[in-house]
C-alpha cells in the first residue's frame, strides 16, 4: 500500500466522522427548517514561521457555499444551546500565493452554536472539519520554496464567530474566522496554512418551520466514565522525502459531564512513537527507549453522542526529548449506543502538528 493511500484513508475516515456529526445533530428531526448561503471572503495568509516568511504575497480570496439546517428544539439540549445551525459549505479560493500555493478546494460539515439569540439577530461560535485539495505542493525541483503543504489532499478545520441579522425568510451575515490547512505531519514539510477571512454572506431559507414547541426528548447523558483508546497514525520526519514512521498509543481517561455544555477529562497517554528512531539516528535506541508516557486534561464540549475535546498534557517519560515538554490535543470524538467510540484528534506541540490520532475505543 503506497504512502498517498495511507494518507487518503484517513481523510476519507474524517468524511464519515463529519456525517455522523450531522446526521447525529438532525436525527429525530422530522421538521426540517434548511437554506442556502453565498459567502465571499477575504484575508491573509500568515507566516507563522521564519522558513515560510516569503510566501504570502497577495490578499487570500475565497467563496463559500453553504447548505445549512437550524434545529427547532426536537431534544432538550438544542434549548440549552439556544438551537445551533448544522450543515456543509464547499469552499474554493486563493490562499496567499498563486505561483507557489496555487488554489485550494474543500468540503466541511459546521456546527454553529448561538452565544446571542434574538428574534433578528444571532451571534455564533463555529466549529468545523473536512477535507481540502491544494493544486500545488512541495517540489525539491519545481517547487523548492512551498515549505507549507507537501501533500494535495489536506484536513481543513475552520473557528469563528457569525454575526447573522434576519429579514424574514432572509439572512445577512458578517464572519471572521480562521481556516487550517494541513496533512497532520504525515508528510513533510508541512507547516501547514493559517488564514483569517473575513466575510459577508447571503441566504435564505427554502424550507421554513415554525419553532417546535411540544414534548421534547431527553438526553441522557452518562455523566461518569473510564475510556480506553487504541491509537493509530504515521509521520514522516525531516528531510523531506524521507521514511515514514508508524505511531502506536494508548489513551486512558476519566470523563465526566457536568450539564449539558460542560465536561471534563483527565488521563494518561503510553505513547510509541516509531519516529523517534530516526532522531539522533547515530544514537542506538531500543523500542524501550522510545516510549513515552504522559499525563493530560481537557476541556469537553458535549453534543449528544459527540464530544469536542481540547487539552494540554505534559511528558513524564521522554528519554530523547524530540519536541517541546508539553502537548495538545484537539479534536473530537464520537460514540455509538453500544460505548463503542471513534476518536478523530490533532495532537501537536503548540502550533506544530504532531500527529493525527486515528483511534477505536470502549467507553465503560
Amino acid at each position: 500500500m503506497s504512502l498517498n493511500t495511507l494518507i487518503l484513508l484517513p481523510m476519507k475516515y474524517s468524511i464519515v466522522l463529519i456525517f455522523l456529526l450531522i446526521s447525529a445533530l438532525l436525527s429525530a428531526q422530522t421538521k426540517r427548517e434548511w437554506g442556502l448561503e453565498i459567502k465571499p471572503k477575504a484575508g491573509m495568509l500568515v507566516a507563522h514561521r521564519g522558513v515560510i516568511a516569503n510566501i504570502p504575497q497577495e490578499y487570500a480570496q475565497a467563496i463559500e457555499v453553504s447548505l445549512y439546517f437550524n434545529t427547532k428544539g426536537l431534544k432538550n439540549w438544542q434549548y440549552d444551546y439556544k438551537f445551533p445551525i448544522v450543515g456543509v459549505s464547499l469552499f474554493a479560493g486563493k490562499v496567499g500565493n498563486q505561483e507557489i500555493l496555487g488554489d485550494f478546494y474543500g468540503s466541511y460539515g459546521f456546527i454553529q452554536l448561538p452565544i446571542i439569540r434574538k428574534p433578528h439577530y444571532a451571534l455564533t461560535a463555529k466549529l468545523a472539519s473536512g477535507i481540502g485539495y491544494g493544486t500545488k505542493v512541495y517540489d525539491p525541483v519545481t517547487n523548492p520554496k512551498n515549505a507549507a503543504i507537501s501533500t494535495h489532499v489536506n484536513a481543513l478545520i475552520c473557528l469563528g464567530i457569525n454575526n447573522i441579522f434576519y429579514f424574514g425568510k432572509n439572512q445577512l451575515s458578517f464572519s471572521a474566522d480562521l481556516t487550517h490547512f494541513s496533512n497532520g505531519a504525515n508528510k513533510t514539510p508541512n507547516l501547514g496554512l493559517n488564514l483569517p477571512y473575513l466575510g459577508l454572506g447571503y441566504g435564505r431559507l427554502i424550507k421554513q418551520r415554525e419553532q417546535y414547541r411540544g414534548e421534547y426528548e431527553e438526553v441522557v447523558y452518562r455523566r461518569r466514565s473510564i475510556n480506553l483508546t487504541g491509537i493509530f497514525s504515521r509521520k514522516q520526519i525531516f528531510p523531506s522525502g524521507g521514511k515514514t514512521y508508524s505511531i502506536y498509543a494508548i489513551n486512558a481517561n476519566y470523563r465526566k459531564i457536568y450539564n449539558a455544555k460542560t465536561g471534563f477529562e483527565a488521563g494518561l497517554d503510553l505513547i510509541s512513537k516509531q519516529a523517534i528512531l530516526g532522531y539522533k539516528p547515530d544514537i542506538p535506541k531500543t523500542q524501550k527507549d522510545i516510549l513515552q508516557f504522559g499525563t493530560y486534561a481537557a476541556y469537553v464540549l458535549p453534543l449528544e453522542d459527540l464530544h469536542f475535546v481540547v487539552g494540554m498534557g505534559i511528558y513524564l517519560r521522554d528519554k530523547y526529548q524530540p519536541e517541546d515538554r508539553f502537548y495538545h490535543r484537539i479534536g473530537m470524538r464520537y460514540e455509538f449506543k453500544n460505548h463503542i467510540l471513534v476518536n478523530l484528534t490533532l495532537k501537536s506541540h503548540w502550533a506544530k502538528a504532531d500527529y493525527v490520532e486515528w483511534g477505536l475505543g470502549y467507553s465503560f
